[in-house]
Formats: C-alpha cells, sequence, structure tokens
C-alpha cells in the first residue's frame, strides 16, 4: 500500500513538469527559429544594391537562388543551388500567404514557364501581403512585395525551411 501510494505522489510530481518541459521546448524551438530567420534576413539585407549575375552566389552579384542559398549556407543550412530544386526542400505552404513567416522562402513562376525559376525570401508578412528580398534580373538584390502585379501574377508556392 505504501508502495503503491508512492508511485501515485511521485507521478503527480513528474507528470507535470515532463508536459512544463515539452511546451517549454516547443516555444523554445518556435523562439529560435524566429531568431535565426531575423538574422538570416539581416545578412540578406546586407547584400541589397548588388548587381544580379547569373551563377552568382557573391556580393560581387547574385542570382536569385545564388543569394537564397549563399545567405542560408552561413548558417549551416544546406540548400540545393537553383531555385526549381529549392522549392523542393522543406514543407510546401502552398499559395497559402497567412501562413508564411518571415525566413520562408517564396517561389514563382516568371515569364510564362511551366516550372518554378525564382525564388526569395519572406521578409515580412502582414495580412495578405508578402514582402520578400530577392535578386531580380533588372535591379539586382531588391525588396519587392506580393502586392506588386508581377509577382501578384507569377507567385506559385511558400516552402518552410526553419522549424
Amino acid at each position: 500500500m505504501l508502495k503503491q501510494l508512492f508511485k501515485s505522489f511521485f507521478l503527480l510530481l513528474v507528470l507535470p513538469i515532463v508536459f512544463t518541459s515539452c511546451k517549454s521546448a516547443s516555444n523554445t524551438t518556435t523562439k529560435n527559429s524566429n531568431r535565426l530567420a531575423d538574422k538570416i534576413i539581416e545578412s540578406a539585407t546586407k547584400n541589397i544594391g548588388a548587381p544580379y549575375k547569373y551563377a552568382g552566389t557573391t556580393k560581387a552579384g547574385f542570382d536569385c537562388s545564388g543569394l537564397v542559398y549563399s545567405t542560408f549556407s552561413q548558417f549551416d543550412i544546406k540548400l540545393p543551388r537553383s531555385s526549381a530544386e529549392q522549392a523542393k526542400v522543406g514543407i510546401d505552404l502552398g499559395k497559402n500567404v497567412s501562413k508564411a513567416q518571415k525566413g520562408d522562402l517564396i517561389f514563382f513562376k516568371t515569364n510564362n514557364r511551366s516550372q518554378i525559376n525564382h525564388v526569395g525570401i519572406v521578409i515580412d508578412s502582414k495580412d495578405d501581403e508578402l514582402q520578400f528580398i530577392h535578386s531580380s534580373t533588372s535591379k539586382g538584390v531588391i525588396i519587392s512585395s506580393t502586392k506588386e502585379s508581377y509577382y501578384d501574377k507569377t507567385f506559385a508556392q511558400i516552402n518552410r525551411i526553419l522549424f
């Protein structure tokens, strides 16, 4: 009887601690991924104004996937080199803008293409608008919005890379 009472008492003490620690771990993971997203965005924005360069991965010039590839690489996150391959990594959120978070990748099918050929990094999400940093062929590394008609028409999907 005393042994059973001890087991019950032990469980009453231990279970709340276990469940509390699980919740804390979840919050910590979310906070850590938010901090990492901020660091990634800060790193990417240091390249604003860098020119577009086909296959470029340095401040001397970036193509869109090169900017994403080199930025994430700085944080030991390995991504494929092309936007079409990057679109296959992480969790595909589809076109659900309301689920987008800072640090997600945003993909486009530009120039009437049937497959993804452009990528950026989400830097802000408000209401039904996403702002993202990317390297455009005409302006180099810039910040754009899904409210711009060109990007609204060519928007393909969002992928979650950071968990």
